[in-house]
Protein backbone atom coordinates (compact mmCIF):
# COMPACT_ATOMS: atom_id res chain seq x y z
CA UNK A 1 0.00 0.00 0.00
CA UNK A 2 1.37 3.64 -0.62
CA UNK A 3 0.57 7.11 -1.01
CA UNK A 4 -0.02 8.75 -4.08
CA UNK A 5 -0.20 12.72 -4.99
CA UNK A 6 0.68 15.42 -7.60
CA UNK A 7 -0.41 18.32 -9.66
CA UNK A 8 -0.93 18.74 -13.32
CA UNK A 9 -0.44 22.48 -13.74
CA UNK A 10 -2.48 24.96 -16.46
CA UNK A 11 -0.42 26.01 -19.07
CA UNK A 12 0.11 29.50 -17.88
CA UNK A 13 0.99 28.26 -14.45
CA UNK A 14 4.38 28.27 -13.01
CA UNK A 15 5.92 25.35 -12.08
CA UNK A 16 5.79 23.54 -9.06
CA UNK A 17 7.36 24.02 -5.88
CA UNK A 18 9.32 22.00 -4.72
CA UNK A 19 8.35 22.66 -1.08
CA UNK A 20 5.06 21.85 -1.78
CA UNK A 21 5.81 18.36 -3.35
CA UNK A 22 7.68 18.10 0.03
CA UNK A 23 4.48 18.44 1.91
CA UNK A 24 2.76 16.27 -0.14
CA UNK A 25 5.06 13.53 0.36
CA UNK A 26 5.36 14.40 4.20
CA UNK A 27 2.08 14.41 4.79
CA UNK A 28 1.46 10.30 2.92
CA UNK A 29 5.11 9.43 4.54
CA UNK A 30 2.20 6.92 6.95
CA UNK A 31 0.75 5.53 3.84
CA UNK A 32 4.07 4.61 2.69
CA UNK A 33 7.12 4.80 4.97
CA UNK A 34 9.62 2.36 3.11
CA UNK A 35 10.43 5.01 0.47
CA UNK A 36 9.21 8.01 -1.71
CA UNK A 37 9.77 8.99 -5.44
CA UNK A 38 8.34 11.65 -7.55
CA UNK A 39 8.85 13.04 -11.12
CA UNK A 40 8.62 16.13 -12.44
CA UNK A 41 8.13 16.36 -16.37
CA UNK A 42 6.79 19.33 -18.01
CA UNK A 43 3.58 20.44 -16.67
CA UNK A 44 2.74 17.34 -13.91
CA UNK A 45 4.05 16.60 -11.19
CA UNK A 46 3.93 13.00 -9.25
CA UNK A 47 4.80 12.10 -5.75
CA UNK A 48 4.65 8.58 -3.96
CA UNK A 49 5.54 7.02 -0.70
CA UNK A 50 5.73 3.84 -0.86
CA UNK A 51 5.03 0.42 1.33
CA UNK A 52 6.91 -2.93 -0.46
CA UNK A 53 4.91 -5.71 -0.47
CA UNK A 54 5.50 -7.72 -4.15
CA UNK A 55 8.82 -6.97 -5.59
CA UNK A 56 10.47 -5.07 -2.47
CA UNK A 57 13.31 -4.55 -4.25
CA UNK A 58 12.51 -3.85 -7.63
CA UNK A 59 9.30 -1.95 -7.17
CA UNK A 60 10.26 1.62 -6.75
CA UNK A 61 7.41 4.15 -8.12
CA UNK A 62 7.15 5.91 -10.55
CA UNK A 63 7.34 3.47 -13.17
CA UNK A 64 8.01 4.66 -16.46
CA UNK A 65 7.23 2.84 -19.77
CA UNK A 66 7.43 4.53 -23.35
CA UNK A 67 6.58 7.90 -22.76
CA UNK A 68 4.30 7.43 -19.71
CA UNK A 69 5.27 7.13 -16.04
CA UNK A 70 2.94 5.43 -13.15
CA UNK A 71 2.78 6.06 -9.77
CA UNK A 72 -0.02 3.30 -7.82
CA UNK A 73 -1.41 2.88 -4.57
CA UNK A 74 -2.87 -0.68 -4.31
CA UNK A 75 -2.75 -4.34 -5.44
CA UNK A 76 -3.46 -5.95 -8.67
CA UNK A 77 -4.42 -9.35 -7.51
CA UNK A 78 -4.50 -10.60 -12.01
CA UNK A 79 -1.16 -8.84 -12.42
CA UNK A 80 0.62 -12.67 -13.46
CA UNK A 81 -2.79 -12.55 -16.03
CA UNK A 82 -1.95 -9.52 -17.23
CA UNK A 83 1.72 -10.56 -17.74
CA UNK A 84 1.16 -13.66 -19.70
CA UNK A 85 -1.75 -11.67 -21.67
CA UNK A 86 1.34 -9.39 -22.88
CA UNK A 87 3.88 -11.40 -24.46
CA UNK A 88 5.39 -8.29 -26.44
CA UNK A 89 6.57 -6.32 -23.48
CA UNK A 90 9.65 -6.70 -21.86
CA UNK A 91 8.42 -5.77 -17.96
CA UNK A 92 11.45 -3.65 -16.19
CA UNK A 93 10.34 -5.26 -12.45
CA UNK A 94 8.70 -7.77 -10.55
CA UNK A 95 5.67 -4.97 -9.28
CA UNK A 96 2.53 -6.28 -9.78
CA UNK A 97 1.54 -1.83 -10.32
CA UNK A 98 3.67 -1.90 -14.07
CA UNK A 99 1.20 -4.40 -16.22
CA UNK A 100 -1.44 -1.41 -15.60
CA UNK A 101 1.07 1.01 -17.23
CA UNK A 102 1.47 -1.12 -20.46
CA UNK A 103 -1.95 -1.76 -20.67
CA UNK A 104 -3.29 1.90 -20.68
CA UNK A 105 -0.55 2.34 -23.46
CA UNK A 106 -2.19 0.13 -25.35
CA UNK A 107 -5.46 0.45 -24.84
CA UNK A 108 -5.80 4.25 -23.50
CA UNK A 109 -8.24 4.98 -20.24
CA UNK A 110 -10.10 2.10 -21.01
CA UNK A 111 -7.38 0.00 -19.43
CA UNK A 112 -9.03 -0.34 -15.84
CA UNK A 113 -11.81 -2.66 -17.08
CA UNK A 114 -8.80 -5.03 -17.42
CA UNK A 115 -7.77 -4.80 -13.27
CA UNK A 116 -8.79 -6.73 -10.83
CA UNK A 117 -7.46 -5.22 -7.67
CA UNK A 118 -7.56 -2.41 -5.41
CA UNK A 119 -6.04 0.63 -7.02
CA UNK A 120 -5.87 4.33 -7.35
CA UNK A 121 -3.54 5.18 -9.94
CA UNK A 122 -2.18 7.98 -11.68
CA UNK A 123 -0.46 7.79 -15.14
CA UNK A 124 1.37 10.95 -16.74
CA UNK A 125 1.84 11.31 -20.91
CA UNK A 126 4.86 12.67 -21.02
CA UNK A 127 4.26 14.39 -24.76
CA UNK A 128 0.77 15.47 -24.41
CA UNK A 129 1.40 16.40 -20.54
CA UNK A 130 -2.18 14.97 -19.89
CA UNK A 131 -2.57 12.97 -16.74
CA UNK A 132 -5.23 10.38 -16.57
CA UNK A 133 -6.74 8.56 -12.92
CA UNK A 134 -7.99 5.82 -11.99
CA UNK A 135 -10.02 4.20 -8.85
CA UNK A 136 -11.16 0.34 -8.33
CA UNK A 137 -14.96 -0.43 -8.58
CA UNK A 138 -15.59 -0.62 -5.34
CA UNK A 139 -13.90 2.04 -3.78
CA UNK A 140 -10.90 0.25 -1.73
CA UNK A 141 -8.32 2.55 -2.17
CA UNK A 142 -9.04 6.47 -1.69
CA UNK A 143 -8.21 8.90 -3.78
CA UNK A 144 -9.06 12.47 -3.96
CA UNK A 145 -8.80 15.70 -6.77
CA UNK A 146 -9.17 19.76 -6.03
CA UNK A 147 -9.49 22.06 -8.91
CA UNK A 148 -7.55 24.84 -8.59
CA UNK A 149 -6.88 28.02 -10.51
CA UNK A 150 -3.89 26.83 -11.52
CA UNK A 151 -4.29 23.32 -12.36
CA UNK A 152 -5.79 20.37 -10.45
CA UNK A 153 -4.18 18.67 -7.60
CA UNK A 154 -4.76 14.90 -6.30
CA UNK A 155 -3.69 13.05 -3.27
CA UNK A 156 -4.58 9.95 -1.21
CA UNK A 157 -5.86 11.99 1.58
CA UNK A 158 -7.77 15.29 1.87
CA UNK A 159 -5.55 16.00 4.62
CA UNK A 160 -2.31 16.16 2.18
CA UNK A 161 -3.69 18.47 0.09
CA UNK A 162 -4.37 20.87 3.34
CA UNK A 163 -0.75 20.45 4.53
CA UNK A 164 0.63 21.66 1.08
CA UNK A 165 -1.07 24.61 1.53
CA UNK A 166 -3.15 23.62 -1.62
CA UNK A 167 -6.95 23.73 -0.63
CA UNK A 168 -7.47 26.43 2.49
CA UNK A 169 -9.18 24.30 5.67
CA UNK A 170 -13.01 24.56 5.26
CA UNK A 171 -16.69 22.64 5.99
CA UNK A 172 -19.69 22.21 4.27
CA UNK A 173 -22.13 22.54 6.43
CA UNK A 174 -24.79 19.76 4.25
CA UNK A 175 -22.45 17.55 4.35
CA UNK A 176 -21.76 17.93 8.48
CA UNK A 177 -25.02 17.39 8.45
CA UNK A 178 -24.86 14.16 6.71
CA UNK A 179 -22.25 12.93 9.06
CA UNK A 180 -24.12 14.02 12.30
CA UNK A 181 -26.94 12.17 10.87
CA UNK A 182 -25.40 8.72 8.98
CA UNK A 183 -21.98 9.10 10.41
CA UNK A 184 -20.35 9.08 6.85
CA UNK A 185 -20.90 11.50 3.56
CA UNK A 186 -21.90 10.39 0.53
CA UNK A 187 -21.12 11.67 -3.48
CA UNK A 188 -18.31 12.83 -5.28
CA UNK A 189 -18.06 16.04 -2.97
CA UNK A 190 -17.01 15.48 0.47
CA UNK A 191 -16.70 17.57 3.84
CA UNK A 192 -13.85 20.08 2.58
CA UNK A 193 -14.76 22.87 0.21
CA UNK A 194 -13.07 21.99 -2.79
CA UNK A 195 -12.30 18.67 -2.14
CA UNK A 196 -13.89 15.92 -4.11
CA UNK A 197 -13.49 12.20 -4.66
CA UNK A 198 -12.81 10.09 -7.37
CA UNK A 199 -15.92 8.46 -7.25
CA UNK A 200 -15.35 4.38 -7.13
CA UNK A 201 -14.60 2.42 -10.42
CA UNK A 202 -13.74 5.90 -12.11
CA UNK A 203 -11.07 6.73 -14.83
CA UNK A 204 -10.54 10.72 -15.04
CA UNK A 205 -8.70 12.05 -17.51
CA UNK A 206 -6.79 15.39 -17.26
CA UNK A 207 -5.79 17.66 -19.99
CA UNK A 208 -4.22 21.49 -19.00
CA UNK A 209 -4.73 20.92 -15.64
CA UNK A 210 -8.64 20.49 -16.59
CA UNK A 211 -10.87 17.50 -16.37
CA UNK A 212 -11.92 16.89 -20.03
CA UNK A 213 -13.53 13.22 -19.48
CA UNK A 214 -15.04 10.90 -16.87
CA UNK A 215 -15.80 6.81 -17.63
CA UNK A 216 -16.51 4.93 -14.93
CA UNK A 217 -16.66 0.90 -14.86
CA UNK A 218 -19.94 -0.51 -12.52
CA UNK A 219 -19.49 -2.25 -9.57
CA UNK A 220 -22.51 -4.52 -10.67
CA UNK A 221 -22.28 -7.15 -12.72
CA UNK A 222 -24.47 -6.87 -15.47
CA UNK A 223 -27.70 -8.87 -16.63
CA UNK A 224 -30.92 -9.88 -15.29
CA UNK A 225 -31.42 -11.75 -11.43
CA UNK A 226 -29.96 -15.42 -12.18
CA UNK A 227 -32.17 -18.23 -12.25
CA UNK A 228 -29.79 -20.85 -10.58
CA UNK A 229 -30.49 -23.96 -8.01
CA UNK A 230 -29.01 -23.63 -4.93
CA UNK A 231 -26.23 -26.75 -5.78
CA UNK A 232 -24.58 -25.33 -8.62
CA UNK A 233 -24.73 -21.50 -6.29
CA UNK A 234 -22.73 -23.48 -4.24
CA UNK A 235 -20.22 -25.07 -6.26
CA UNK A 236 -19.71 -21.33 -8.39
CA UNK A 237 -19.18 -19.62 -5.12
CA UNK A 238 -16.42 -22.26 -3.59
CA UNK A 239 -14.58 -21.53 -6.60
CA UNK A 240 -14.72 -17.67 -6.61
CA UNK A 241 -14.30 -17.75 -3.18
CA UNK A 242 -10.99 -19.94 -3.40
CA UNK A 243 -9.73 -18.28 -6.06
CA UNK A 244 -10.19 -14.71 -4.57
CA UNK A 245 -8.68 -15.61 -0.96
CA UNK A 246 -5.18 -17.44 -3.04
CA UNK A 247 -4.74 -14.22 -4.97
CA UNK A 248 -5.41 -11.89 -2.27
CA UNK A 249 -2.61 -14.21 0.18
CA UNK A 250 -0.01 -13.43 -2.84
CA UNK A 251 2.41 -11.08 -0.43
CA UNK A 252 6.21 -11.07 -0.31
CA UNK A 253 5.81 -9.86 3.18
CA UNK A 254 4.01 -11.52 6.71
CA UNK A 255 0.27 -11.02 6.20
CA UNK A 256 -2.50 -11.95 8.83
CA UNK A 257 -6.55 -11.54 9.70
CA UNK A 258 -8.71 -9.73 11.33
CA UNK A 259 -10.75 -12.02 13.07
CA UNK A 260 -14.15 -11.52 14.45
CA UNK A 261 -15.73 -14.58 15.09
CA UNK A 262 -18.82 -13.86 12.58
CA UNK A 263 -19.21 -15.70 8.93
CA UNK A 264 -17.52 -13.18 6.81
CA UNK A 265 -14.25 -13.79 8.86
CA UNK A 266 -14.63 -17.15 9.19
CA UNK A 267 -15.07 -17.83 5.91
CA UNK A 268 -11.55 -15.61 4.95
CA UNK A 269 -9.87 -17.54 7.61
CA UNK A 270 -10.92 -21.45 6.68
CA UNK A 271 -9.69 -20.05 2.95
CA UNK A 272 -6.60 -19.00 3.83
CA UNK A 273 -5.83 -21.77 5.85
CA UNK A 274 -6.35 -23.57 2.43
CA UNK A 275 -3.04 -21.75 0.90
CA UNK A 276 -0.84 -20.53 3.51
CA UNK A 277 1.98 -22.61 4.42
CA UNK A 278 2.27 -21.86 8.11
CA UNK A 279 -0.18 -21.02 10.64
CA UNK A 280 -2.50 -18.12 9.83
CA UNK A 281 -1.82 -15.16 12.31
CA UNK A 282 -5.23 -13.80 13.06
CA UNK A 283 -5.59 -10.78 15.57
CA UNK A 284 -9.27 -10.17 17.12
CA UNK A 285 -10.41 -7.29 19.44
CA UNK A 286 -12.44 -8.04 23.15
CA UNK A 287 -14.06 -5.38 25.34
CA UNK A 288 -13.52 -4.99 29.22
CA UNK A 289 -16.70 -3.56 30.06
CA UNK A 290 -19.77 -4.68 31.67
CA UNK A 291 -22.12 -6.28 29.90
CA UNK A 292 -20.27 -5.87 26.62
CA UNK A 293 -21.45 -7.90 23.95
CA UNK A 294 -18.69 -9.71 21.70
CA UNK A 295 -17.27 -12.72 19.68
CA UNK A 296 -14.13 -13.06 20.71
CA UNK A 297 -14.97 -16.51 22.16
CA UNK A 298 -16.35 -17.50 19.29
CA UNK A 299 -12.87 -16.41 17.76
CA UNK A 300 -11.33 -18.46 19.82
CA UNK A 301 -12.78 -21.43 18.80
CA UNK A 302 -12.60 -20.85 15.12
CA UNK A 303 -8.49 -19.83 15.54
CA UNK A 304 -8.27 -23.56 17.45
CA UNK A 305 -10.01 -25.33 14.65
CA UNK A 306 -7.71 -24.14 11.93
CA UNK A 307 -4.62 -23.64 13.87
CA UNK A 308 -4.13 -19.88 13.32
CA UNK A 309 -1.88 -18.72 15.37
CA UNK A 310 -4.64 -16.04 17.48
CA UNK A 311 -3.55 -13.14 19.18
CA UNK A 312 -6.50 -11.46 21.49
CA UNK A 313 -6.54 -7.68 22.23
CA UNK A 314 -8.42 -6.97 25.22
CA UNK A 315 -9.90 -2.86 25.03
CA UNK A 316 -10.69 -0.86 28.17
CA UNK A 317 -11.86 2.38 28.76
CA UNK A 318 -8.54 3.67 29.58
CA UNK A 319 -6.68 2.96 26.09
CA UNK A 320 -9.56 4.18 24.37
CA UNK A 321 -9.72 7.78 26.15
CA UNK A 322 -5.96 7.65 25.69
CA UNK A 323 -5.71 7.07 21.95
CA UNK A 324 -9.13 8.64 20.82
CA UNK A 325 -7.73 11.96 19.45
CA UNK A 326 -5.15 10.03 17.46
CA UNK A 327 -7.58 7.85 15.89
CA UNK A 328 -10.37 10.60 15.13
CA UNK A 329 -6.61 12.77 13.54
CA UNK A 330 -6.27 9.87 10.69
CA UNK A 331 -10.02 10.00 9.95
CA UNK A 332 -9.61 13.22 7.91
CA UNK A 333 -12.55 12.08 5.12
CA UNK A 334 -14.94 11.43 8.67
CA UNK A 335 -16.30 8.35 9.55
CA UNK A 336 -18.22 8.68 13.00
CA UNK A 337 -18.57 4.66 13.42
CA UNK A 338 -17.20 3.61 16.56
CA UNK A 339 -15.92 0.51 14.74
CA UNK A 340 -12.59 2.62 14.06
CA UNK A 341 -11.59 2.05 17.70
CA UNK A 342 -10.92 -1.35 17.54
CA UNK A 343 -9.86 -1.61 13.87
CA UNK A 344 -7.41 1.49 14.66
CA UNK A 345 -5.93 -0.73 17.86
CA UNK A 346 -5.70 -4.14 16.25
CA UNK A 347 -3.95 -2.44 13.66
CA UNK A 348 -1.63 -0.93 16.35
CA UNK A 349 -0.79 -4.50 17.21
CA UNK A 350 -1.04 -6.16 13.82
CA UNK A 351 2.03 -4.40 13.00
CA UNK A 352 3.98 -5.90 15.01
CA UNK A 353 3.96 -8.86 13.40
CA UNK A 354 2.33 -8.67 9.96
CA UNK A 355 2.68 -5.61 7.64
CA UNK A 356 -0.64 -7.33 5.24
CA UNK A 357 -4.28 -7.56 6.76
CA UNK A 358 -7.28 -9.24 5.08
CA UNK A 359 -10.19 -8.70 6.33
CA UNK A 360 -14.11 -9.48 5.71
CA UNK A 361 -15.40 -5.99 4.86
CA UNK A 362 -18.10 -6.59 1.86
CA UNK A 363 -19.86 -9.52 3.03
CA UNK A 364 -22.75 -8.43 4.44
CA UNK A 365 -23.08 -6.07 1.38
CA UNK A 366 -22.27 -8.69 -1.37
CA UNK A 367 -24.47 -11.50 0.55
CA UNK A 368 -27.61 -9.37 1.75
CA UNK A 369 -26.33 -9.55 5.62
CA UNK A 370 -28.08 -6.57 7.27
CA UNK A 371 -31.39 -6.35 9.00
CA UNK A 372 -32.42 -3.51 6.95
CA UNK A 373 -32.07 -5.60 3.58
CA UNK A 374 -35.19 -7.23 4.96
CA UNK A 375 -37.23 -4.38 5.59
CA UNK A 376 -36.27 -3.00 2.33
CA UNK A 377 -37.50 -6.32 0.55
CA UNK A 378 -41.05 -6.02 1.82
CA UNK A 379 -43.60 -3.68 0.09
CA UNK A 380 -44.70 -0.32 2.41
CA UNK A 381 -48.09 -2.31 3.27
CA UNK A 382 -45.97 -4.77 4.84
CA UNK A 383 -44.43 -2.82 7.14
CA UNK A 384 -40.78 -2.08 4.52
CA UNK A 385 -39.23 0.85 4.88
CA UNK A 386 -36.20 2.67 3.32
CA UNK A 387 -33.16 1.97 4.96
CA UNK A 388 -31.87 5.07 6.95
CA UNK A 389 -34.87 7.09 7.03
CA UNK A 390 -34.19 8.40 10.33
CA UNK A 391 -31.15 10.47 11.12
CA UNK A 392 -29.13 9.46 14.61
CA UNK A 393 -30.00 12.68 15.85
CA UNK A 394 -34.18 12.79 15.16
CA UNK A 395 -36.75 13.17 17.89
CA UNK A 396 -33.64 13.94 20.33
CA UNK A 397 -34.17 17.77 20.96
CA UNK A 398 -30.04 18.13 21.17
CA UNK A 399 -29.45 20.26 17.88
CA UNK A 400 -30.63 23.80 18.13
CA UNK A 401 -31.31 23.52 14.42
CA UNK A 402 -33.06 20.04 12.85
CA UNK A 403 -30.29 19.04 10.11
CA UNK A 404 -32.50 19.47 6.55
CA UNK A 405 -31.23 18.08 3.31
CA UNK A 406 -29.02 14.93 5.01
CA UNK A 407 -31.04 12.28 3.27
CA UNK A 408 -30.94 13.90 0.00
CA UNK A 409 -27.84 12.01 -1.08
CA UNK A 410 -28.50 8.72 0.13
CA UNK A 411 -31.84 9.35 -1.94
CA UNK A 412 -30.71 9.76 -4.87
CA UNK A 413 -28.70 6.47 -5.15
CA UNK A 414 -31.61 4.87 -3.82
CA UNK A 415 -33.39 5.85 -6.71
CA UNK A 416 -30.78 5.12 -9.19
CA UNK A 417 -30.34 2.21 -8.28
CA UNK A 418 -33.53 0.97 -7.83
CA UNK A 419 -33.59 0.91 -11.82
CA UNK A 420 -30.62 -1.16 -12.06
CA UNK A 421 -32.30 -3.73 -9.72
CA UNK A 422 -34.29 -6.09 -12.09
CA UNK A 423 -37.02 -5.58 -9.62
CA UNK A 424 -35.75 -6.82 -6.95
CA UNK A 425 -36.17 -4.62 -4.07
CA UNK A 426 -33.12 -6.68 -2.11
CA UNK A 427 -30.85 -6.06 -4.96
CA UNK A 428 -31.34 -2.70 -5.02
CA UNK A 429 -30.59 -2.19 -1.39
CA UNK A 430 -27.66 -4.45 -1.46
CA UNK A 431 -26.53 -1.55 -4.38
CA UNK A 432 -27.25 1.52 -2.80
CA UNK A 433 -24.61 0.43 0.26
CA UNK A 434 -21.98 -0.91 -2.36
CA UNK A 435 -22.38 2.85 -3.89
CA UNK A 436 -22.31 4.91 -0.67
CA UNK A 437 -22.20 2.93 2.79
CA UNK A 438 -19.18 0.78 1.75
CA UNK A 439 -16.62 3.11 0.26
CA UNK A 440 -17.48 6.33 2.17
CA UNK A 441 -17.65 4.35 5.76
CA UNK A 442 -16.51 0.68 6.18
CA UNK A 443 -13.66 1.09 3.64
CA UNK A 444 -12.73 4.22 4.28
CA UNK A 445 -12.30 3.54 7.62
CA UNK A 446 -10.21 0.36 7.25
CA UNK A 447 -8.22 2.22 4.89
CA UNK A 448 -7.55 5.09 7.23
CA UNK A 449 -7.26 3.05 10.22
CA UNK A 450 -4.45 0.56 8.86
CA UNK A 451 -2.56 3.10 6.91
CA UNK A 452 -2.07 5.11 10.00
CA UNK A 453 0.36 1.96 10.99
CA UNK A 454 1.99 1.32 7.68
CA UNK A 455 -0.44 -1.61 6.70
CA UNK A 456 -1.95 -2.56 4.15
CA UNK A 457 -5.74 -3.93 4.53
CA UNK A 458 -6.97 -7.12 1.76
CA UNK A 459 -10.55 -7.27 1.79
CA UNK A 460 -11.01 -10.91 -0.73
CA UNK A 461 -14.95 -10.80 -0.10
CA UNK A 462 -14.57 -7.46 -2.52
CA UNK A 463 -13.37 -9.04 -5.70
CA UNK A 464 -14.87 -8.94 -9.15
CA UNK A 465 -15.30 -12.83 -9.17
CA UNK A 466 -17.10 -13.03 -6.15
CA UNK A 467 -19.66 -10.46 -7.35
CA UNK A 468 -20.79 -12.03 -9.81
CA UNK A 469 -21.51 -15.33 -7.88
CA UNK A 470 -22.97 -13.45 -5.47
CA UNK A 471 -25.13 -9.98 -6.03
CA UNK A 472 -27.52 -11.53 -9.28
CA UNK A 473 -28.86 -14.14 -7.20
CA UNK A 474 -32.23 -15.02 -6.48
CA UNK A 475 -33.58 -13.28 -3.56
CA UNK A 476 -34.53 -16.71 -2.02
CA UNK A 477 -30.71 -17.71 -1.94
CA UNK A 478 -29.63 -14.34 -0.24
CA UNK A 479 -32.27 -13.93 2.25
CA UNK A 480 -34.77 -16.86 4.16
CA UNK A 481 -37.30 -15.67 6.68
CA UNK A 482 -35.27 -13.95 9.39
CA UNK A 483 -32.09 -15.25 7.66
CA UNK A 484 -29.69 -13.40 5.74
CA UNK A 485 -26.46 -14.46 3.96
CA UNK A 486 -28.33 -17.72 3.31
CA UNK A 487 -25.92 -19.37 0.79
CA UNK A 488 -23.02 -18.14 1.89
CA UNK A 489 -23.84 -19.80 5.23
CA UNK A 490 -24.83 -22.69 3.81
CA UNK A 491 -21.19 -22.71 2.20
CA UNK A 492 -19.70 -22.32 5.65
CA UNK A 493 -21.57 -25.04 7.44
CA UNK A 494 -19.85 -28.08 5.68
CA UNK A 495 -16.67 -26.29 5.14
CA UNK A 496 -15.87 -25.05 9.05
CA UNK A 497 -18.74 -26.35 10.25
CA UNK A 498 -17.05 -24.58 14.32
CA UNK A 499 -18.72 -21.45 12.87
CA UNK A 500 -22.44 -22.34 13.92
CA UNK A 501 -23.12 -20.32 11.21
CA UNK A 502 -27.11 -20.74 11.17
CA UNK A 503 -26.49 -20.16 15.15
CA UNK A 504 -28.02 -16.56 16.65
CA UNK A 505 -25.53 -13.95 15.99
CA UNK A 506 -24.26 -12.42 19.11
CA UNK A 507 -22.82 -9.72 17.78
CA UNK A 508 -19.70 -7.72 17.81
CA UNK A 509 -20.55 -4.28 19.61
CA UNK A 510 -18.53 -1.60 20.85
CA UNK A 511 -19.23 -0.34 24.41
CA UNK A 512 -19.02 3.06 23.47
CA UNK A 513 -22.30 4.26 25.55
CA UNK A 514 -21.07 2.36 28.75
CA UNK A 515 -17.71 4.25 28.36
CA UNK A 516 -19.37 7.65 27.49
CA UNK A 517 -21.34 7.44 30.81
CA UNK A 518 -18.42 6.71 33.03
CA UNK A 519 -17.06 9.75 32.19
CA UNK A 520 -19.49 11.97 31.38
CA UNK A 521 -19.82 14.03 33.74
CA UNK A 522 -16.06 14.93 32.43
CA UNK A 523 -16.88 15.11 28.83
CA UNK A 524 -19.77 16.91 28.46
CA UNK A 525 -18.60 20.09 29.25
CA UNK A 526 -15.28 19.66 27.40
CA UNK A 527 -17.48 18.63 24.31
CA UNK A 528 -19.93 21.82 24.80
CA UNK A 529 -16.81 24.20 25.14
CA UNK A 530 -15.66 22.74 21.83
CA UNK A 531 -16.42 26.01 18.98
CA UNK A 532 -18.19 23.43 16.13
CA UNK A 533 -20.40 21.99 19.13
CA UNK A 534 -21.74 25.02 20.37
CA UNK A 535 -22.32 26.11 16.68
CA UNK A 536 -24.61 23.21 16.39
CA UNK A 537 -26.01 22.03 19.97
CA UNK A 538 -26.59 24.58 23.20
CA UNK A 539 -24.33 23.29 26.29
CA UNK A 540 -27.44 22.11 28.21
CA UNK A 541 -28.66 19.84 25.81
CA UNK A 542 -25.20 18.19 25.51
CA UNK A 543 -24.61 17.69 29.32
CA UNK A 544 -28.07 15.75 29.05
CA UNK A 545 -27.48 13.85 26.27
CA UNK A 546 -24.08 12.27 27.59
CA UNK A 547 -25.81 11.93 31.05
CA UNK A 548 -28.26 9.57 29.73
CA UNK A 549 -25.28 7.95 26.95
CA UNK A 550 -26.72 4.44 28.37
CA UNK A 551 -29.36 4.53 25.86
CA UNK A 552 -28.97 3.04 22.38
CA UNK A 553 -30.17 6.24 20.66
CA UNK A 554 -28.25 8.37 23.10
CA UNK A 555 -24.94 6.94 23.18
CA UNK A 556 -24.48 6.78 19.01
CA UNK A 557 -26.03 10.76 19.45
CA UNK A 558 -22.88 11.31 22.05
CA UNK A 559 -20.34 9.71 20.84
CA UNK A 560 -20.63 11.74 17.18
CA UNK A 561 -20.72 14.71 18.92
CA UNK A 562 -17.32 13.29 20.86
CA UNK A 563 -15.67 12.05 17.26
CA UNK A 564 -17.13 15.39 15.95
CA UNK A 565 -15.68 17.66 18.34
CA UNK A 566 -12.20 16.12 17.72
CA UNK A 567 -12.03 15.78 14.82
CA UNK A 568 -12.93 19.64 13.71
CA UNK A 569 -10.38 20.51 15.74
CA UNK A 570 -8.05 18.57 13.56
CA UNK A 571 -9.18 18.66 10.17
CA UNK A 572 -11.00 21.85 10.35
CA UNK A 573 -9.22 24.49 13.12
CA UNK A 574 -5.84 22.22 12.18
CA UNK A 575 -5.04 21.59 15.77
CA UNK A 576 -2.89 18.85 16.08
CA UNK A 577 -3.98 16.17 19.25
CA UNK A 578 -2.20 17.11 22.55
CA UNK A 579 -2.06 13.82 24.65
CA UNK A 580 -5.40 12.05 25.71
CA UNK A 581 -9.18 13.11 25.02
CA UNK A 582 -9.68 15.43 27.75
CA UNK A 583 -6.33 16.93 27.68
CA UNK A 584 -6.97 17.38 23.88
CA UNK A 585 -10.54 18.37 24.70
CA UNK A 586 -9.10 20.93 27.11
CA UNK A 587 -6.72 22.55 25.48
Amino acid sequence: MCGIAGIAFAPDAARADPAVLSALAAALAHRGPDGVGHTLVGRVALVHTRLAIIDIAGGDQPLFAGAAALIANGEIYNDLALRAGLPEVHFASGSDCEPPLHLWLRDGPGYAARLRGMYAIAIHERGTQNLTLSRDRFGIKPLYIAELPHGLAFASEPQALHAAGLVRRGLRTQARDELLQLQFTTGRETIFPGIARVLPGETVRIAGGRIIDRQRIASMPAGPIEQIDEAAALERLDAALAESVALHCRSDVPYGLFLSGGIDSATVLHLMTRVASEPVRAFTAAFNAPGAADESEQATVLARATGARHELLRINAAMVWRHLPEIVACLDDPVADYAVIPTWLLARRAKQDVTVILSGEGGDELFAGYGRYRHAMRPWWRGGRPMRRRGAFDGLGVLRVPPSGWRQGIAATELRTRGDAGGSRLLAAQHSDICEWLPNDLLLKLDRCLMAHGIEGRTPLLDPGVAAASLLLPDGLKVRGRIGKWLLRRWLETRLPEARPFAPKQGFTVPIGTWIAEAGSRLAPLVARQPAIDEIAPADAVTRLFRHAGGRREQHAAWTLLFYALWHRTHVQGLAPQGDVFETLAA
